[in-house]
């Protein structure tokens, strides 16, 4: 299980009705520990993400860095150990720099793109060879990191069409994709917190070697005034992973929990 598929599952649409310059669900300093666990027993691995302020080449971002790493048996067979970072605008929170650092099991990547979003383009930077790649993106382009806290700030219910679906373009790696998503329902869910209301999503995925089906992916996002992603459970090829928040500090707002 590698950082690229946490960071897939929480990849969630954040449906809220307040104008975006008065919503603020995250502030630098905010810190999420998630645990990760592989059919509903054993504990296969944990990730955290924390946010903070920073500057690179003389202009100020949030800086996002999210870490995953296997835990127990799971280390035996196959070690991971993935970093992610983005550097994003505070304001409309486009990317300016991701960085890919990961060991999978012995297999290394280590990369770093700078996007260019008036020219519409990404400057990859293979770290282990040197070599630099230039690429067109879409409008708009979020990295991995980005579109979580792009999604959790912006988006509105009147942005969803008529099939209760989202688009966003995302760009990772060397590659344009599209990320769908659906929105079902709210419901409360009992969590290791209390219980929590939350808004209920599916983003698709390709169906085969790792997924099921297109909606293998349930994904939960609290639906208060924070939009974390607190659950997400996944049918996979063989077995299945639920993803939980276990722990978080430095939240910009009161995290709700009802109590009837």
């Amino acid at each position: 299980m590698n950082i690229k598929r946490i960071i897939l599952f929480l990849l969630i649409i954040n449906f809220n009705t307040i104008n975006s310059q008065e919503f603020k669900p995250f502030k630098s300093g905010e810190w999420l520990k998630y645990k990760i666990s592989y059919s509903g027993w054993l504990k296969a691995g944990e990730a955290t993400m924390v946010i903070t302020n920073d500057t690179l080449d003389n202009k100020q971002f949030y800086h996002v860095v999210a870490v995953g790493k296997t835990v127990g048996p799971i280390n035996w067979f196959f070690k991971v150990n993935d970093r992610y970072e983005s550097y994003f605008d505070k304001k409309d929170t486009s990317p300016y720099k991701f960085i890919r650092s990961i060991n999978e099991g012995g297999y290394t990547k280590n990369l770093s793109i700078y996007f260019d979003h008036n020219l519409e383009k990404a400057i990859i930077n293979n770290i282990k060879t040197s070599k630099k790649t230039e690429k067109h993106i879409s409008a708009n382009s979020h990295d991995l990191i980005s579109i979580i806290y792009y999604l959790r700030r912006n988006f509105n219910l009147k942005d969803i069409d008529s099939n209760n679906e989202i688009t966003i373009n995302t760009f990772f790696d060397y590659q344009n994709n599209k990320m769908k998503m659906k929105y079902l329902l709210t419901e409360v869910i009992n969590t290791t917190f209390g219980k929590i209301k939350c808004f209920k999503i599916k983003p698709y995925v390709k169906s085969g070697r790792i997924f099921k089906k297109k909606e293998s992916l349930t994904v939960w996002v609290t639906a208060d005034k924070n939009r974390v992603p607190i659950r997400v459970k996944a049918d996979l090829a063989v077995g299945s992973i639920r993803v939980d928040l276990e722990a978080f500090s430095g939240l910009n707002n009161s995290f709700e929990i009802q109590f009837l």
